[in-house]
């Protein structure tokens, strides 16, 4: 099992406070609670990896605005 599942397993099962299983993990509490709502919403697709790269290309030089 991935390791994001698993933090949202326990964290669904009541196994431990939030706090506890952040720090068990290794992340913020602003994380866990980002993946937990992700996982809400989306399923286990929402706790994938998710792309970095900007969603927008950077701006052309020359370009007019």
């Amino acid at each position: 099992m991935d390791e994001r599942m698993e933090f949202v397993a326990a964290c669904l099962c009541g196994e431990d406070t939030m706090t506890s299983l952040c720090e068990r993990y290794g992340i913020s509490r602003k994380t866990g609670y980002k993946l937990l709502g992700r996982y809400r919403v989306e399923g286990p697709s929402g706790v994938e990896e998710r792309s970095r790269r900007p969603h927008r290309p950077d701006i052309q030089e020359g370009s007019n605005f």
